[in-house]
């Protein structure tokens, strides 16, 4: 008598649950990562600042272009850090493509501690940026966080949001410094150094592709032109 390959107590309906859970653990999510759009803040120009912001006209136009840019991908949701100007960009690029969005923990940009109110060029953020780019995640800003925790907090952001949206892909709103820094660290195709000496614009997304094992990027949008930012 042939076999129906269902052993006993299981319907085909349970089979093909099984094959289907099995097939989506292998299942990658693809997140396309953005920095915010252009921002004005509460503070003068170049000073360093922990304050939300808001987008300026033009950041609010970047905002419309990436939601543009994006309908043809199928984006299931969009999320993005607790910062405003993060959330005014997701909110605009998600009314574009017609789908939800919603702020989670972990994609804001690294917390400086002390060093808020000095200037952004000053030599205590600079000798900490320079150390994670050389290696040293363990450098830390004073009473603020070390490259290690920035790579950790980033990489469980993005793994709690692949678990949901296997398969599937989301729009995620950062910010530059954090991107620079933990992307790279986190992919498997990609130097740890590569944003050394290249900014991320505004607005225009790294294309992430998150599975069980592995992070692997398949565009990054750093410039070698400073003037980008």
């Amino acid at each position: 008598m042939a076999s129906t390959g269902v052993s006993a107590g299981e319907t085909p309906h349970d089979i093909a649950g099984s094959v289907k859970r099995m097939s989506d653990l292998f299942c990658p999510a693809r997140f396309f990562v953005a920095r915010h759009g252009d921002a004005a803040y509460e503070t003068p120009r170049g000073v360093i600042t922990e304050a939300g912001g808001w987008l300026t006209p033009l950041g609010l136009s970047q905002a419309r272009e990436l939601g543009e840019s994006l309908r043809t991908e199928n984006i299931a949701t969009a999320v993005c850090s607790n910062v405003a100007r993060a959330q005014e960009t997701a909110r605009v690029a998600a009314e574009m493509l017609g789908v939800d969005w919603t702020s989670l923990p972990g994609f804001e940009e690294y917390r400086v501690g002390e060093l808020v109110g000095q200037r952004f060029g000053g030599a205590g953020m600079q000798r900490v940026l320079a150390a994670w780019m050389d290696g040293d995640l363990d450098a830390a800003f004073p009473g603020g966080e070390s490259g290690l925790d920035v790579v950790n907090r980033y990489r469980e952001a993005l793994r709690d949001l692949a678990d949901q949206y296997r398969g599937e892909s989301v729009l995620v709103i950062s910010h530059g410094g954090v991107m620079s820094l933990a992307l790279p660290r986190l992919s498997t195709n990609l130097r740890n150094d590569l944003a050394r000496r290249q900014y991320i614009p505004n607005a225009v997304p790294a294309e992430v592709l998150v599975d069980a094992d592995s992070f692997r990027i398949e565009h990054w949008p750093g410039k070698a032109d400073k003037s980008v930012i």
